[in-house]
């Protein structure tokens, strides 16, 4: 069985992204963003996952934080279009809910090429 994975560059006016995703991995990661709730965030994702992810991130943090966030964002859809190839032998869509500390977390993903983000979190 081939490897499932990808490697990426990504270089815009605001960020450079260096990144690889290994699907069927061991949750090795090593994740630099430069913002360190955000390297949280990504490092359960790997860990919970089982994919292994590398992310090294420069952007223009002094401006505001959501460049990189987006741009890391782009690179890992892409990244996972890229590692799972044709899709055989897997299921084009899945759902899980997860309770950690006092959190729940509901994640829902359809693979049929047509992005879209549903976050209903209150900014306070």
């Amino acid at each position: 069985m081939n490897v499932r994975q990808a490697e990426l560059t990504r270089k815009t006016k605001e960020t450079d992204i260096t990144a690889r995703m290994v699907l069927d991995g061991k949750a090795e990661r090593s994740i630099d963003t430069g913002i360190g709730f955000f390297d949280h965030m990504l490092d359960h994702l790997s860990k919970h996952s089982g994919i292994s992810l590398r992310v090294e991130a420069k952007g223009d943090l002094d401006v505001d934080f959501h460049h990189t966030v987006e741009d890391v964002g782009i690179v890992l859809g892409e990244l996972l279009l890229e590692a799972l190839g044709d899709g055989r032998g897997i299921a084009r869509y899945g759902s899980v809910s997860v309770p950690m500390e006092e959190t729940l977390a509901d994640c829902a993903i359809d693979l049929c090429g047509r992005g879209a983000l549903v976050y209903n979190v209150p900014v306070t």
